[in-house]
């Protein structure tokens, strides 16, 4: 059955990656056996999800081995997947679509949580999103029926893929997107680019969506509050700025004052480094 269906996700293009099993009493078959801490869900390959491969005959070996293998799957490259983990962020996640959940494949997971497949948004793995609902993407990897999970129960589809994948709704990609990462390379004009980094964490707060407005100002604020903490940006400037921006958005102003402080304190205490020197 594992086989059978590694194949078929491959023959779709899915990269395919054989993943440990537990036994009928939850007991990983890795070495660490009753000591793993996650059992049933880590790759049986050294160099693991970048191993996976939808090469059949490669496949077919893998299984030869391990027979009664999970089944990984690799996403970011033909889809992307929001993974809720629990009652809270099936209700979170309904809450910030408006109840109005895209009609694409979904997976009962084997430990009752949800699975849903959307088309892939380039961006990585991000956790917890909501409570309960993590997101795979580029570089990550999910189980897919027929895999068993530690409690006993089995991986299947609630709904199977079918027609075109559904693109994520806008409030789900803003809240993947977040704020814009920090250069890799070095910065010729820290202060420009701390200007820069202002005016863009403003426009996204202020464009912010119903179900992610506080969770966009907590990530402007921290992202701001680096630049604070380097003497690059005048905290009230950035206090004042982020305001107007959340209240455009429609956030109360008990709810903005509370978030921008609590994620200003936390990025003044990671502050940007310039290595441009």
């Amino acid at each position: 059955m594992s086989l059978t269906a590694a194949l078929a996700y491959a023959r779709h293009g899915i990269p395919v990656l054989p993943v440990h099993t537990p036994d009928r009493g939850g007991v990983c078959s890795c070495p660490r056996g009753e000591r793993c801490d996650s059992p049933g869900k880590h790759p049986r390959l050294r160099h693991g999800v970048n191993e996976a491969t939808t090469d059949p005959r490669r496949i077919e070996i893998w299984w030869s081995h391990w027979p009664q293998a999970n089944v990984g799957l690799r996403t970011g490259v033909i889809m992307d997947v929001a993974d809720v983990d629990s009652v809270e962020g099936w209700h979170g996640l309904r809450h910030l679509l408006d109840d109005e959940i895209p009609p694409g494949p979904q997976v009962k997971t084997g430990g009752g949580g949800r699975h849903l497949w959307f088309r892939p948004t380039g961006y990585g793995n991000r956790v917890r999103l909501l409570p309960g609902l993590d997101w795979r993407g580029a570089g990550g990897y999910v189980l897919a029926p027929p895999s068993r999970h530690a409690t006993g129960g089995g991986y299947t589809w609630i709904r199977r893929p079918g027609p075109p994948l559904p693109v994520g709704p806008p409030a789900l990609r803003a809240m993947i997107a977040g704020p814009p990462p920090m250069p890799s390379r070095p910065v010729t004009h820290p202060d420009r680019y701390a200007e820069a980094a202002l005016e863009a964490e403003v426009e996204r707060v202020a464009g912010a969506v119903v179900g992610c407005r506080n969770d966009t100002l907590n990530r402007a604020a921290f992202a701001l509050g680096r630049f604070v903490g380097a003497g690059l940006l005048d905290a009230w400037v950035v206090r004042r700025a982020l305001e107007e921006a959340a209240r455009y958005a429609g956030l109360g102003q008990a709810e903005i004052r509370g978030t921008i402080r609590s994620g200003m304190r936390a990025g003044t205490r990671q502050p940007f480094a310039d290595h441009a020197a």
